[in-house]
């Protein structure tokens, strides 16, 4: 990740010196990473704000140390998630701040686009950019928030020429028509490797939610922001290159169990009680129907793969 966070550091400070009207201030969290990123970060990039934590916050956890450092505080939902106590806003806090995952390299003016929309967009509580992989391709930033039928879809990929429902609306996907326009639009939510929001918007709703800590920190941010009025957008013509969510085809099942582990909160927690009866139903079906699949491939993950299936099910009431 130290290789990825200085091609990272290098875009920004270069995005900011072509730009010298956005005055900034550059923070880097490092979630205990074990890898001398610190050290690189502190030679290389000196006028970077580092915060250098001895555990894993998670994305969460290390996100909203900066925001508390820049003088954010609890409120609101966060507020009562967390036990914090509510304070009143601190002076001198940012117009905007930007969530960027180190695994980000920054295009030409793509911090500039994103602050000019939100100067443009007073409504808006928050934006993000068009995201595309290493090699350039398509990636998709932007999402509907998950209903049952993406439960489904997760869990029963569609087969043959229905796979392309996988790219629809039914599977919250916004069309790639709408990011080749390269016009703004209006989303549910942005992935959280690169999302910029306004500050009155986070003075609102408060910090992000700690009890995620991995996955679905920032949809569940992003819903609060959307219930509290305030819109996101994805714009296109801010391009940011985002290596995560290149596929590596290896099966990680603690990346799995985290991944539903904290969908199915998401869900209790903006959903009613039919609703998660239903989800959790298709999560232990699934899981059960992925046991098989396992079985009948027999791959050398056969043991990781059906642990971590049984959790799944387990983690679903089953």
């Amino acid at each position: 990740m130290r290789e990825l966070l200085r091609e990272c550091l290098r875009s920004v400070f270069a995005n900011l010196a072509a730009c010298p009207e956005l005055a900034a201030e550059v923070w880097v969290v490092d979630n205990a990473s074990g890898d001398n990123s610190t050290h690189m970060v502190a030679t290389e990039y000196p006028q970077a704000r580092l915060v250098a934590s001895q555990q894993n916050l998670g994305f969460a956890g290390g996100n909203n140390r900066a925001l508390r450092l820049l003088g954010f505080q609890p409120t609101g939902a966060e507020t009562r998630a967390t036990g914090s106590a509510q304070l009143s806003s601190a002076a001198g806090l940012p117009r905007y701040v930007l969530l960027l995952n180190p695994d980000t390299v920054v295009h030409e003016d793509s911090l500039a686009q994103l602050v000019a929309f939100l100067d443009d967009q007073p409504r808006y509580g928050g934006c993000g950019a068009r995201l595309i992989y290493p090699d350039g391709s398509f990636q998709h930033s932007a999402f509907g928030f998950p209903g049952l039928a993406q439960i489904y879809f997760d869990l029963y990929p569609p087969p043959g020429r229905l796979n392309r429902l996988l790219d629809s609306r039914w599977n919250g996907r916004y069309s790639r028509q709408l990011y080749e326009t390269g016009q703004p639009f209006a989303v549910d939510f942005v992935l959280g490797a690169a999302l910029m929001v306004r500050r009155e918007a986070i003075e609102t709703i408060g910090l992000l939610d700690e009890g995620y800590f991995m996955y679905c920190e920032e949809m569940d941010w992003q819903r609060r922001l959307q219930a509290a009025g305030w819109p996101l957008a994805c714009v296109p013509a801010a391009v940011i290159t985002h290596h995560g969510g290149a596929s590596t085809g290896q099966f990680r099942g603690a990346m799995v169990e985290a991944l539903w582990r904290s969908r199915l909160r998401y869900f209790r927690r903006y959903h009613g009680p039919l609703f998660n009866r239903l989800a959790q139903s298709l999560v232990r079906s699934g899981a059960q129907a992925e046991a098989r699949r396992a079985r009948q491939i027999n791959p050398p993950d056969l043991a990781e793969r059906l642990a971590t299936y049984d959790t799944l099910r387990r983690l679903a009431g089953g």
